[in-house]
């Protein structure tokens, strides 16, 4: 039987991804939106890493499971890094995909071709009932910001995000392609092993209780 384990997000499309990217490993992802007893958890934090241990342990202690945080965001080297742990909200209140990538052409108007390089980062940290973090991850993925979207896979700012050496963006490629490539799947990749280690440690259950 799989190893059920907690998400500590409500987008189900983060939840798919991270799905396909767990699943070949025996786990099985339940999110937030499938925990009504779940709560919303400010992110405070001014990093990735502080905002994805944020959802970690607030949450790990309110259910009292294990929880996986994971915060993730685009940051533009043109834009001094924004909008960074802003992504999901860039465009203000009531944010959506579509009006901060609006919001992120507007900003970059005026900026040339050579100089729209950006990167994608992922940072997941593991919780357990007690708020102790366990397992720590980081990585990255570089691209560039296109002049228009292309493509309609994907989410955030994944029709704006171009790898070069492919000339495709995460809106075009698909989740089995962007499940090799994308910061998400390299940060799981060295998620993955230090989860096993601690099932082989008898320190996890693997289970939602």
């Amino acid at each position: 039987m799989p190893r059920q384990l907690v998400l500590g997000t409500r987008n189900r499309k983060k939840g798919i991804e991270l799905q396909v990217l767990l699943a070949p490993f025996g786990f099985r992802l339940v999110t937030l939106a499938d925990l009504p007893q779940s709560i919303e958890v400010d992110e405070t934090g001014t990093t990735f890493a502080e905002n994805a241990a944020l959802k970690a342990t607030v949450q790990a202690k309110h259910l009292g499971m294990w929880v996986l945080g994971e915060d993730s965001g685009l940051s533009v080297d043109a834009l001094r890094g924004e909008p960074g742990v802003y992504s999901a909200r860039f465009s203000g209140p009531g944010a959506t995909d579509e009006s901060n990538n609006a919001l992120l052409l507007e900003r970059l108007a005026d900026v040339p071709d050579e100089r729209r390089t950006a990167a994608y980062t992922c940072h997941m940290s593991l919780s357990d009932p007690s708020g102790k973090i366990h397992v720590d991850c980081e990585d990255y993925c570089r691209g560039r910001i296109l002049r228009a979207p292309s493509g309609s896979g994907g989410f955030g700012y994944d029709p704006l995000f171009e790898l070069p050496e492919y000339h495709l963006t995460f809106g075009q490629l698909g989740l089995a392609v962007k499940g090799v490539l994308s910061h998400r799947s390299r940060a799981t990749r060295q998620f993955v092993p230090k989860l096993l280690e601690l099932i082989e440690r008898g320190l996890w259950p693997g289970d939602v209780g």
